[in-house]
């Protein structure tokens, strides 16, 4: 009876211990400021539809699709404001052209006025910031390509840190890109998608996580 009571506390041991891992595998819960599944619409994003883009709920995830050439659609929790992040989420592309792109979006505090980090699925990427004027990759004149981007009909990991003056952008677990820029400093976070010369672009974003940096 004692040996079958010392395996069991050890057992309770080594499942606690494995817990904690899965926890700090992206975060301990403390350091969680947001957290969305897309389960229930309670963290109430955007659900808009029409002829050139649709952001809503889509089968326990965040679906934007975008019909519209050289265009983004966005979308952003209600009520949220943040300084510096670490913000992560799943993104699938669902359908659609491979020339597209998807990403994160920190420091939003208007429809002309934040940064985003994205890739797209033919194998590129960029840390990019939105202004009055437009938008330009911020350290470079156009998107770049790596082969840390899993291509084509697949879902990658992403990651954006906004500390700071410091944009990181991480795919898969490796850091991609680093820029720094120190115009906006605080504001929403969010998903975006958008299109080039071909309609269609499809995303299905999940486990969308802010964290502190």
């Amino acid at each position: 009876m004692k040996s079958k009571r010392f395996l069991l506390i050890i057992l309770s041991l080594v499942l606690a211990s494995l817990s904690c891992f899965s926890l700090g595998a992206r975060g301990y819960t403390n350091d969680i400021l947001f957290a969305d599944d897309f389960s229930t619409t309670s963290k109430k994003w955007d659900q808009i539809s029409d002829v050139t883009r649709t952001t809503d709920y889509f089968n326990y995830a965040y679906r934007i699709t975008v019909n519209k050439t050289d265009s983004d659609a966005w979308s952003n929790p209600a009520n949220q404001s943040f300084t510096d992040t670490r913000i992560e989420v799943d993104a699938t592309k669902n359908g659609g052209p491979d020339d597209n792109d998807y990403g994160i979006i920190c420091r939003y505090s208007a429809v002309d006025k934040y940064y985003f980090g994205v890739i797209t699925s033919d194998g590129y990427y960029a840390i990019v910031k939105k202004t009055p004027t437009g938008t330009q990759p911020l350290g470079k004149e156009k998107l770049v390509e790596s082969d840390l981007i899993t291509k084509g009909a697949a879902t990658n990991h992403l990651r954006l840190d906004c500390v700071d003056s410091s944009l990181t952008l991480y795919v898969n677990g490796t850091q991609i890109d680093q820029q720094t820029d120190s115009e906006y400093t605080s504001g929403n976070v969010g998903l975006i998608a958008g299109t080039f010369s071909e309609v269609g672009t499809d995303i299905l974003f999940d486990n969308f996580f802010v964290y502190k940096p």
